[in-house]
């Protein structure tokens, strides 16, 4: 199955939905929503609100009625609302949604920097991401790949979604600067002490309370050198891993140095979603990658230890 036609769809008819989902979500955000559902143990995975569930019941039935071949692939997407049986179940093309990324900092007003999500995998790597953090900016904020291509700037609602990703500059690794800012996220109540070994490496480690932003038009920007996550989930992650991978950098498994895949997922029951194994560094710069690598290639890859 061709991918082209897939993302030529994904790239007309996924930015106007998620401006759609992302104004729904500001909007919400201004009520009490908060619901209960998922008991993981970690506050940041557990968090949900009935934002999460509309925002993706809103893409999933988007989605489905934007262009046939859109249900010819696989949807994978971090809640159950939505007319997900429409798609395919059978196919070496998945549509991945995080309807909101950062739920804990939505629900608790800690920041701006969630953000609605999309990206288009086969086994091998990601092939096309959206990110649209609506809060981010007075009109928000766009993170666009695909092929060679990055992309990220402010929205403007005088114009249409796709009008004005098209006229964002590309990002390169010539025009990028780079950052030794780390993100670390996943390991569970020692968020805080990894990323301090991370600055103690040379780097600078950012737990998930210390974020300025969303990671994504961070990493894209070079505000952010990459991340370092135990157990990443298969919702947000691959965008990150999409970013660095275009522009030169890459995604590896710490305890190896070899290329993520998505050939290796596992379920996680307690946050019903699903994981890859182990812990991951994504980062643009390749000296950097090395040294999250020997930092944690020993740490504990098993995610719940209880």
């Amino acid at each position: 199955m061709s991918a082209e036609p897939v993302i030529a769809a994904l790239r007309q008819h996924a930015p106007p939905l998620m401006r759609w989902a992302g104004a729904i979500a500001k909007r919400l955000r201004q009520f009490n929503i908060a619901l209960t559902g998922k008991h993981s143990g970690n506050a940041n995975t557990d968090a949900l609100t009935l934002a999460d569930l509309t925002v993706q019941e809103l893409l999933v039935a988007g989605l489905r009625d934007a262009a046939p071949v859109l249900k010819s692939c696989r949807i994978e997407a971090e809640e159950t609302t939505g007319d997900l049986a429409a798609f395919a179940t059978e196919s070496p093309l998945v549509i991945s949604l995080d309807p909101i990324d950062g739920t804990k900092q939505f629900r608790d007003h800690t920041g701006n920097g969630y953000a609605v999500m999309l990206h288009l995998r086969n086994r091998e790597t990601v092939l096309y991401s959206l990110v649209y953090a609506p809060e981010m900016g007075p009109e928000g904020t766009w993170v666009e790949a695909y092929d060679g291509v990055v992309k990220c700037g402010a929205d403007n609602f005088q114009v249409t979604a796709g009008e004005l990703l098209a006229s964002l500059p590309n990002i390169t690794p010539a025009t990028r600067p780079d950052s030794p800012a780390m993100y670390l996220i996943g390991f569970q109540k020692r968020d805080v002490e990894c990323a301090r070994a991370v600055t103690k490496a040379g780097l600078k480690g950012f737990a998930p309370d210390e974020m300025p932003g969303s990671i994504y038009p961070l990493l894209a920007t070079g505000d952010f050198g990459g991340s370092l996550i135990h157990s990443p989930n298969i919702y947000d992650f691959p965008v990150s891993l999409h970013i660095a991978r275009v522009l030169g950098g890459d995604a590896v498994w710490v305890h190896n140095g070899q290329p993520v895949n998505f050939d290796e997922m596992w379920m996680d029951d307690r946050a019903d979603m699903l994981r890859l194994p182990g812990i991951v560094a994504c980062a643009v710069n390749r000296s950097s990658l090395k040294t999250l690598c020997e930092l944690a290639k020993d740490w504990n890859p098993v995610r719940y230890v209880d």
